[in-house]
């Protein structure tokens, strides 16, 4: 990799920053679409709208489709039920009940939670990067947290830290995601392991979306719009754009870019949902940023 010109590692740092933004955006979208669509019809209707591109992409790109025995069948249901289904209703019940930039440094803790699940569930041995890098994700967690349970103490403020629950919970889906993706005996090319997360995440959402029934109360567009945009914007060109970019870098330099998400989410909230951030959200998105950095640079060794 080091064989690789400057400008082509500035290309793929910059492709794969664009697509952490478009990650980071996806917690506005989610607080959007909580104000106005229930959580399974949300997430089936992002599925439905992204599948069928993926589809197209994957038959442009000549990309078969995945033939994997029983167990690695199993394991790529589990993936789109805890990683695309789990992953996106957590996220979008948590930003009902969390303000969207307290979302967004939560969800930033992800690389160190994966990190952690390799180490638990794979007996990875942690190196004293990854372990700081542990730390300062919680820290940054609590920063965000903190405020709100000196608040729930008063009786205010339970609701934000169910929220954060939740997306915590939204960030273990994608851990785990991340987790069983290593476990598959015949590794799935991207583009059709996108494909097929889309097409399974579809059909498990059909039976919650219909006992949801959304289709008796009025549809806000701007909750539309915002699932439309979850889909096709994080969902197909985040896509394009994150393994555009990867594929010119080392993985520890791709991982730096991570740290652009909960930045992006933080900026967002304020621009887009007139949010207001507080020091205590600042003090988390530098702590869980530092944690990025530290797991990142630690493991170009």
């Amino acid at each position: 990799m080091t064989g690789r010109p400057s400008s082509e590692r500035w290309l793929g740092m910059a492709l794969c920053a664009a697509a952490m933004a478009t990650v980071g955006s996806t917690v506005v979208a989610s607080r959007l679409i909580a104000a106005g669509l229930p959580p399974f019809t949300a997430t089936g209707l992002r599925f439905a709208v992204a599948a069928p591109v993926l589809w197209v992409l994957m038959r442009l790109a000549r990309t078969p489709w995945p033939r994997p025995d029983r167990r690695d069948g199993l394991l790529l249901l589990a993936q789109a039920v805890a990683g695309s289904v789990g992953y996106t209703v957590l996220l979008i019940l948590g930003t009902r009940y969390a303000p969207a930039a307290d979302a967004g440094v939560v969800a930033g803790t992800l690389p160190a939670v994966a990190a952690l699940f390799a180490v638990l569930a794979l007996g990875e041995r942690p190196g004293r990067a990854l372990l700081l890098s542990i730390a300062l994700a919680t820290a940054g967690v609590l920063a965000v947290t903190l405020p709100e349970a000196r608040a729930a103490v008063r009786g205010q403020g339970a609701s934000a830290l169910l929220g954060h629950a939740l997306v915590l919970g939204a960030v273990a889906c994608e851990a785990t995601f991340i987790l069983v993706n290593k476990r598959l005996r015949v590794p799935v090319p991207p583009l059709a392991l996108s494909a097929t997360m889309s097409t399974l995440g579809l059909l498990a959402c059909l039976v919650p979306a219909l006992w949801e029934q959304a289709w008796r109360q009025p549809l806000p567009p701007v909750a539309l719009a915002a699932t439309v945009y979850y889909a096709l914007v994080p969902g197909v060109l985040g896509f394009w754009l994150w393994f555009a970019g990867a594929q010119r870098l080392a993985g520890a330099q791709a991982s730096l870019t991570t740290a652009v998400m909960p930045v992006t989410a933080l900026v967002l909230s304020a621009a887009v949902l007139g949010e207001r951030v507080s020091v205590w959200q600042m003090g988390g998105c530098a702590l869980v940023l530092l944690a990025v950095l530290t797991a990142a640079t630690g493991g170009r060794r």
